[in-house]
């Protein structure tokens, strides 16, 4: 673990290294026993912070990124607080692509952290002229001396993850995992922790989340991409409606798809019970580890990781607004 009584460069020496909580409540009449990997503890107050710092130092070697530059990104908020953080550290200008999906606070945060950020309808087809990933390439295109991230598809991504959280969860479970659960966006964080996990033993299952509404719990079935699959959703960097190339679908077992409603209240629910102060992701990903037990995937020696993302601070207008749960028919 890092030593905390040292004296740090910078704020970016602090991501990685997240705890690893046992969950006592949420998860009490679930068979195995859960542990929570709580990425809100990054500075950035995401896992996003790991791919954003190695995907800018990773260009930094290459020469890709020099002084002055503009670091152009899609994003569905983290990501981009991530690089508005980490711009703001090494002096770049950063400019984003945001899905209107994302909350109002994370869209104020990103301003007020300096980024510039152009807001984009979500349900639109990803080839769409207005789509956060041709208004991002457009924007990077355009704007000299400037690096599109491209999250979606980067191998970078993976390796992030590979490299950091991965050997992560192997150390702090010394070896007994059996299980990781973890939502897929983009997909680097469940596609490189899994490598490296079942690198270490083969019989660790991967299990995926995904959303009602997105394709790629069908795609990972079929290898077919089912437009008809396409319906609008509430939860924030969870699934998708293209095929993102940061996505291994062969190290991932199975798919698991949770409701906008479910993982709005479980979330709620992981505050209560947990005190964990988590984002509506978290909440979809505590969702899907009760569906996965429902459906017998795990036994009384079962040890489940599960990844948090991000921290709920984020999400106040949102799933911990009242007003905002009533008006989506969650709570009466």
């Amino acid at each position: 673990m890092k030593n905390h009584q040292k004296v740090n460069n910078s704020i970016l020496d602090l991501i990685g290294e997240t705890p690893l909580v046992k969950l006592q409540k949420i998860t009490k009449d679930l068979k195995g026993t859960f542990f929570a990997k709580l990425e809100s503890f990054n500075p950035g107050l995401s896992q996003k912070d790991r791919i954003a710092l190695h995907i800018v130092e990773n260009a930094e070697k290459k020469g890709i990124l020099k002084e002055g530059a503009t670091i152009v990104e899609t994003t569905s908020g983290n990501t981009g607080f991530s690089l508005a953080m980490i711009s703001l550290v090494k002096g770049y200008k950063c400019i984003l692509a945001v899905s209107n999906k994302s909350s109002q606070d994370k869209i104020e945060l990103l301003k007020t952290m300096g980024a510039e950020v152009h807001v984009c309808p979500a349900n639109v087809a990803p080839e769409d002229p207005r789509s956060y990933y041709e208004v991002a390439k457009a924007i990077q295109k355009k704007t000299p001396n400037s690096v599109y991230i491209n999250q979606y598809f980067n191998a970078l991504n993976i390796e992030a993850h590979y490299e950091t959280t991965g050997p992560e969860i192997w150390k702090q479970t010394q070896g007994k995992i059996t299980h990781l659960i973890a939502a897929s966006g983009t997909g680097g964080t469940i596609s490189g922790t899994g490598k490296y996990l079942k690198e270490q033993n083969k019989n660790i299952k991967i299990l995926g989340v995904d959303a009602i509404g997105s394709v790629l719990k069908k795609y990972h079935e079929t290898k077919e991409l089912d437009l008809n699959e396409i319906k609008p959703y509430r939860i924030e960097g969870l699934g998708k409606n293209l095929i993102p190339g940061a996505t291994n679908f062969d190290i991932i077992d199975v798919y698991e798809k949770v409701s906008d409603k479910e993982a709005a209240l479980t979330t709620r629910s992981l505050l209560k019970k947990e005190g964990l102060f988590c984002g509506y992701t978290s909440g979809a990903v505590i969702q899907a580890a009760i569906q996965y037990n429902a459906q017998q995937y795990f036994d009384k020696n079962s040890v489940v990781v599960v990844i948090l993302p991000d921290h709920g601070v984020k999400y106040i207008n949102k799933v911990y607004s009242n007003t905002w749960m009533k008006n989506q028919g969650f709570i009466e």
